[in-house]
């Protein structure tokens, strides 16, 4: 498993702090999984849930624009540990960049 450092990668990555779940889950936004920053080929998100290297997961994002959530769908490509055995960090990657859809998210962050 490579990690793709900064300097490699071809958008820039900006936190985006929304809340998140499973698509097609019961499951409340932000109740096991939260985004953490973004680029337009893939996100980092912090969850409860386990998940493992090379699972398919889809991601309903909680944007307070009130219309529907932002759908992104990807590849797990690495996992840490933050707290052992309630909480990881995940790397999600995108299978096909959308511009449109992250430029959507973007609109809401905070840039200094």
């Amino acid at each position: 498993m490579k990690i793709i450092d900064k300097d490699q990668r071809i958008f820039e990555r900006f936190s985006a702090r929304f809340p998140v779940k499973f698509k097609d889950t019961r499951d409340e936004y932000g109740a096991n999984v939260f985004l953490q920053d973004a680029s337009a080929e893939g996100v980092r998100l912090t969850t409860r849930e386990r998940l493992f290297v090379h699972d398919h997961i889809s991601l309903d994002v909680k944007l307070p624009d009130g219309t529907d959530p932002l759908v992104l769908n990807g590849q797990v490509v690495w996992i840490k540990t933050v707290e052992p055995d309630q909480l990881w960090s995940v790397g999600l990657k995108f299978s096909r960049v959308d511009l449109m859809k992250i430029q959507r998210l973007y609109k809401f962050v905070k840039v200094d």
